[in-house]
């Protein structure tokens, strides 16, 4: 496999599965193998839970973004869709921290590295990963307010 020069994005995915599909980096690295890849196309993979599994070494180019696998790490978030396959904004409080935790940790690596969802990527016409990437990560970084 091939190493990744320079970080320039984080893209956010969602693996497109319903809730009470069980789904993991395995499972994914196993459908990714069918489909030809060499392994898991995705850097890392948070659960429904919220638990982290890594996928691909994150110096090696993954496969997960048409033209911006050479210069991106991606995270894939387990669900996006509901029972009739539509897409579907369904990820849990647990999967949203550990995104944040996960992204605030690798932008401490990589400064530079914009963050987007896959859907902010020309020519990709899906909703993956079924929010707004660019404004949840805004919102992030805004500071908390302390109470009285």
């Amino acid at each position: 496999m091939e190493r990744i020069t320079k970080i320039e994005f984080i893209i956010v995915h969602c693996s497109g599965a319903p809730i009470k599909m069980l789904s993991d980096a395995r499972s994914i690295d196993f459908f990714h193998k069918k489909l030809g890849f060499d392994a898991i196309g995705y850097h890392y993979v948070i659960k429904r839970d919220g638990l982290v599994e890594t996928g691909r070494d994150e110096q090696m180019v993954g496969a997960h973004a048409l033209g911006m696998n050479r210069k991106s790490l991606s995270i894939c978030l387990i669900g996006g869709v509901n029972s009739r396959g539509e897409p579907e904004n369904n990820f849990t409080k647990k999967q949203f921290l550990t995104l944040r935790r996960l992204i605030q940790k690798l932008k401490q690596k990589y400064h530079d590295a914009e963050v987007l969802g896959h859907h902010d990527i020309p020519g990709v016409t899906k909703e993956c990963p079924c929010f707004n990437v660019k404004k949840w990560w805004q919102d992030q970084k805004k500071p908390v307010r302390a109470f009285p």
